[in-house]
């Protein structure tokens, strides 16, 4: 049966449409977390406790950077001061499984895009629509960035300061594994998702609800909310608040350029319309 014409369509043939999309980016999660799950000895051992090591990249590079402005730091230590643990029955099981699907969803996510753009393509004008390739390609690179960014920056510093933060000799960081987990997850997802910031004022602006000038005038508010942010997803110190803020706020003027050269096109496509009629 041939697809109907976008014009043609009423609201239930749109959300049957959008089912169906549905349904191919959850087979397309689900396809990759049963990979994931068959691999998930590997997954953990060199990917999620990877920043447990103390010869983790990120520490590495911090401790020769220590060492050269003559400085102490934990990241120097040859242990991370922390024991995993394990209180529940179920408890590496649905760490596996969730673990499984997050990764579904991380290496996924081209094709999730680019089934989200399959389903609003056919709104859009055919030269907006011969951009789709670039789109994926660029959405995709955003995301990826982040999630590692999140990985390499945001979860070791934030490990690295719980760990070593305490309250009293008498007590031990034995954290249950399903805590541990969590950070990672929301550290690499959170920062995958902000990074996806450019992406969202394109459609915003298209859409008339952000202007370069909005973005201007609202800078010194976006520049407190970004501070915030940084707060919330890093440890509460200035450094790793300062490494966090930087590429957020590269992102929002970004953004603003992004921005920019959208509505610049929209007024060059008027006057190309104003001057045919």
């Amino acid at each position: 049966m041939a697809k109907k014409d976008i014009n043609e369509m009423s609201f239930l043939d749109h959300l049957e449409d959008l089912r169906w999309h549905l349904i191919r980016i959850c087979l397309a999660v689900i396809i990759v977390a049963t990979l994931v799950f068959i691999f998930s000895r590997f997954v953990f051992d060199n990917i999620i406790f990877a920043p447990l090591n103390m010869g983790f990249p990120t520490y590495s590079m911090l401790c020769e950077t220590a060492n050269f402005f003559v400085m102490d730091t934990t990241f120097c230590a040859k242990e991370m001061p922390m024991i995993l643990q394990n209180r529940t029955m179920a408890g590496q099981f649905s760490a596996d499984i969730w673990t499984a699907i997050l990764g579904g969803f991380i290496i996924s996510f081209p094709y999730v895009i680019y089934q989200l753009w399959k389903f609003i393509s056919p709104g859009l004008h055919s030269n907006e629509r011969k951009h789709s390739r670039g789109f994926i390609v660029i959405s995709s690179l955003l995301f990826f960035i982040g999630v590692l960014f999140g990985y390499y920056i945001v979860t070791p510093l934030s490990l690295n300061f719980l760990a070593n933060y305490s309250i009293s000799t008498r007590v031990d960081n034995q954290i249950d594994i399903s805590s541990y987990i969590a950070l990672v997850r929301s550290s690499a997802l959170a920062s995958g998702l902000i990074f996806e910031l450019p992406i969202i004022i394109y459609f915003l602006t298209k859409i008339g609800l952000v202007t370069p000038e909005i973005l201007r005038k609202y800078r010194k508010y976006a520049l407190v909310i970004v501070l915030i942010l940084s707060a919330v997803i890093t440890p509460p110190d200035i450094a790793s608040q300062v490494i966090v803020a930087i590429p957020i706020l590269i992102l929002y003027q970004v953004s603003i350029y992004i921005s920019k050269i959208v509505i610049r096109n929209q007024k060059r496509k008027e006057k190309q319309i104003a001057k045919k009629q």
